[in-house]
């Protein structure tokens, strides 16, 4: 069957080369980090690797670097606070990203020495990595299960663990017709912390080994710094001015909002991403919008008017310029792409606004939803629900109070998987 997977993994890489290679070319997406995915180690990779144990965590992209940060800060302090085996050195965590954006971001966190381009899923570039980092442990970041690299942890007797596991509404009739596949690769877990009861169900049916459920690790991500716009905002924002923002929005969603958005409003727009940056910002031309560009305000700060867009074309700031708002509409929900996550707004108690469409965020929605603490709408119903989350009404503020109780009381998940996670490397909890 891993015969069978790599033939039709590279089959379909090579009957997408043209379309892959006229991406790289137009816009370079691709060509950034490739050599990494084909297993050449990085010179900055390679002079950190002394003889250090290993700790690999691989986070997809931003939402999981993000659902990871206190995790992988956690288990940096205390990996690093002692020895390791009879060498007595510190073991070191580094950090792989499938995504430009991941990249980047997990880049500005914890420095380039030890982020890097997670491998394709080949024999070659996967047992490079293999050979050069010798990791004493793999931590998958939610539902990345790459038969190869699955395999080749395997036949290394490298203990392999998930954090933050779920099976999507959408992914899990493709993981049932694949059961056989599923059992046979997931059997060897050293642990899988799932974030639901459900979602443990669903991986124990397709075969996974020592699972249980330990929580969101998504309800521990906390904005405890600032980002810098966030600091120069709170000074040139127009006082009483209300602040709607925008996060996380998909193509066709900003036409939407901006015919829905009160006036003397100041909204505060973030695409989800950033390739879509310019796009955006040619569509409010189009539209003889009032705006103005993070990348290019922030380097001479002035004050913003009532009635303005500010969009916000960086990576890793929305979770603090959440702070800003007196209401949140957070997207990827009014156009049919699961959604993403509310607890980025309702850690500041702001009152949350979503469309219908959230399974990729369900668990979390339902459970904001059970307790009156976020609002569900249709695009018609978009306009009403943005003026009375932006008039200040006590109803909103106390749904957007309830919405931070749920936030506060689901918390926990990050200890329990540095526990589970220091218990299998044999280190003290």
């Amino acid at each position: 069957m891993l015969v069978i997977y790599s033939f039709a993994l590279l089959l379909v890489l090579l009957l997408g080369s043209p379309w892959w290679l006229l991406r790289m070319a137009a816009s370079g997406k691709y060509r950034e980090g490739l050599r990494e995915r084909l297993g050449i180690i990085p010179s900055r990779i390679r002079s950190r690797l002394t003889g250090q144990p290993i700790l690999w965590i691989h986070a997809v992209s931003v939402g999981e670097v993000l659902a990871a940060g206190r995790l992988i800060q956690e288990l940096t302090r205390r990996l690093s606070a002692s020895g390791s085996d009879s060498a007595a050195l510190p073991m070191r965590v580094v950090i792989s990203t499938t995504t430009r954006t991941g990249q980047t971001l997990a880049r500005q966190r914890y420095g380039p020495d030890r982020v890097f381009y997670f491998p394709l899923d080949f024999a070659f570039a996967v047992r490079a990595w293999m050979r050069a980092l010798r990791p004493r442990m793999v931590v998958l970041v939610e539902t990345e299960f790459w038969p190869r690299m699955l395999v080749e942890c395997r036949r290394a007797a490298i203990p392999v663990a998930v954090v933050n596991a779920r099976i999507s509404d959408r992914s899990w009739p493709r993981y049932r017709r694949l059961a056989r596949l599923w059992r046979y690769l997931l059997g060897g877990f050293a642990a899988v912390l799932a974030q639901t009861e459900l979602d443990a169900q669903r991986l124990q049916a397709l075969g996974a080994a020592n699972v249980r459920v330990a929580g969101n690790l998504k309800y521990d991500v906390r904005a405890a710094t600032p980002a810098p716009v966030t600091l120069a905002l709170r000074q040139y924002l127009p006082p009483g001015s209300p602040v709607l923002v925008c996060g996380s929005t998909l193509s066709g969603e900003e036409d939407l909002l901006l015919e829905a958005l009160p006036p003397d409003v100041v909204t505060i727009l973030a695409p989800r991403h950033p390739e879509r940056f310019e796009e955006v910002a040619k569509l409010l031309r189009r539209r003889d919008a009032r705006f103005v560009r993070r990348s290019e305000w922030l380097s001479a700060p002035s004050a913003i008017e009532p009635g303005t867009l500010f969009l916000l074309d960086s990576i890793g700031e929305l979770a603090s310029v959440y702070s800003l708002a007196q209401a949140a509409f957070v997207g990827g929900s009014l156009v049919s792409a699961g959604g993403h996550n509310p607890l980025e707004a309702a850690q500041f108690a702001v009152p949350v606004i979503m469309g219908p469409s959230y399974k990729n965020f369900r668990g979390i929605v339902d459970r904001l939803r059970q307790h009156d603490a976020i609002r569900i709408v249709d695009p018609p119903q978009l306009r009403a629900a943005l003026c009375a989350a932006l008039a200040g009404s006590s109803e909103m503020q106390a749904m957007g109070c309830r919405a931070h109780q749920v936030f506060e009381s689901e918390a926990g998940a990050t200890g329990r998987a540095v526990e589970a996670l220091l218990a299998i490397l044999g280190e003290p909890a």
